[in-house]
């Protein structure tokens, strides 16, 4: 071939890609995006790289936060498993759903699933799930079978109730001649994740049929949870006599020894998730399913690790209830993406009103969270951020290490915290200038004007979602 037959059909070539690839974008453009939540158990906002935690190595996930929306305020309006679950199904607070530890999805309950049904989209879930109800202290959950009606609606359901035990993990599914449960193969957030691998290949291959049809689907693995386990080429790489301990861990021997034996296997945890997410988002490109699929990327509550002498939840400490959520994947900030950090006061509730938003879906009335995609979608109607977030302790679990008394809270925009017991102040910090929380102002008479404020507003919150909880006057 000489030179000006080689610009020839360069020229031709190219311009028939060019031509495809305008087709293909047009396509996508004209298609109903597809979203993908991806969380895990107890990972607390703190641990990721792009959120300053000097142990914690997640490139993945922290570069997905850099083309993407990194929620930095986003918190666990009630940090336990079951009663977070509840809300972010439902877009309800726990009071109404599931109130504590091991209490079942109410009966006849529609959530997000059925939502996207009504939408045309398809729907799955792949994991955890922890709202059957089932009493781990009757028999082991992950041995018991979770009923279809109790699945909250998902077209595709391959999970278990609760497990912790990663290489002994059980799941099961569908019903009927076509019901199963094994156990898988290898370790749990891997397996997991090639379930999902292998249903977005399907989705990709329907799509080359001409096939498609937009789909909503949920990974839920039970990692970084204890106990703190990993594959053994992530847990070579942490010692946790060279881990960095936060600064409100106290320099009691047995706190710090069992912190630093924790967190060794919580960082190789989280390590491995990111490798994870990484594999979900190279098949994503693979199946050309990338630039219309949202990733939605959180965890239901954090993890203590010895802060305040604090272990595991249930308590409204910030590493409790900070939980990583970054909205990435889909179309790039050329195309109307908003990128950046936001330290918005997500909750719980506010999680499946926004995915729903992402995807052009109005909220059901029956949700009560707010829906803030506009923070993500530069071409929506910019809406109101929410001043502050509701925090909760509705039914105490009896966890040891942690609080077992019920409370309620709110954390604020502007960065103060106030939580009570009935009618006696606990806890007031301003995290501006003490984001560890070492100084309690709540019974600082300097602080008694804003001490009211916050008991004001709390006292609003308690009256706007329907609860019950004697709030102190000062």
């Amino acid at each position: 071939m000489n030179r000006r037959d080689f610009f020839r059909s360069s020229v031709v070539g190219g311009a028939a890609a060019l031509a495809s690839a305008g087709a293909e974008q047009a396509t996508g453009e004209a298609a109903r995006p597809n979203v993908i939540w991806l969380f895990g158990d107890q990972h607390r906002g703190q641990a990721l790289g792009i959120n300053g935690d000097p142990n914690a190595r997640t490139p993945n996930i922290d570069a997905l936060a850099s083309f993407g929306v990194n929620f930095t305020g986003a918190v666990s309006g009630f940090p336990l498993c079951c009663p977070f679950r509840g809300s972010l199904l439902t877009g309800r607070y726990p009071h109404h759903v599931v109130p504590g530890h091991e209490y079942p999805l109410p009966e006849g309950q529609p959530t997000i699933a059925h939502v996207f049904r009504e939408a045309g989209y398809r729907t799955a879930w792949f994991g955890k799930w922890h709202l059957a109800g089932f009493k781990e202290a009757e028999g082991r959950s992950a041995l018991r079978v979770t009923t279809e009606a109790q699945r909250g609606g998902f077209e595709t359901w391959v999970g278990y109730d609760n497990n912790n035990s990663q290489w002994d993990s059980w799941v099961h599914g569908g019903t009927g001649k076509e019901a199963f449960h094994y156990r898988l193969p290898g370790y749990e957030t891997d397996e997991l994740t090639n379930l999902l691998i292998r249903y977005i290949r399907e989705r990709g291959a329907e799509a080359r049929a001409g096939k498609a049809r937009p789909f909503f689907a949920a990974l839920s693995v039970q990692p970084p949870h204890d106990p703190y386990v990993a594959p053994a080429e992530f847990m070579a790489r942490y010692n946790g006599e060279r881990l960095e301990l936060r600064p409100n861990v106290p320099p009691v021997r047995r706190i710090v020894e069992t912190a630093r034996r924790d967190l060794a296997g919580y960082y190789a945890m989280i390590e491995n998730w990111d490798w994870n997410i990484g594999r979900i988002v190279q098949v994503l490109r693979e199946e050309k399913l990338d630039l219309n699929t949202h990733l939605i990327i959180f965890s239901d509550h954090g993890d203590m690790h010895g802060s305040h002498g604090l272990f595991r939840k249930t308590n409204p400490y910030e590493e409790s209830i900070s939980i990583p959520f970054l909205i990435a994947g889909e179309k790039m900030r050329y195309s109307g993406r908003r990128t950046g950090r936001f330290p918005v006061r997500l909750n719980h509730v506010d999680i499946a009103p926004t995915t729903l938003g992402l995807c052009g879906i109005s909220k059901p009335a029956w949700m009560q969270g707010q829906d803030l995609s506009w923070l993500r979608l530069a071409e929506r109607q910019p809406g109101s951020e929410p001043d502050s977030a509701y925090l909760q302790c509705v039914v105490p679990t009896g966890h040891p290490d942690s609080i077992n008394k019920a409370w309620r809270g709110v954390i604020t925009r502007d960065g103060w915290k106030y939580v009570c017991f009935e009618n006696v102040s606990w806890l007031m910090f301003n995290l501006n200038e003490d984001p560890y929380e070492l100084v309690n102002l709540a019974h600082n008479p300097r602080y008694r004007a804003e001490r009211r404020k916050l008991i004001e507003r709390l006292k609003q919150w308690v009256a706007d979602t329907g609860d019950r909880f004697a709030v102190p006057s000062d």
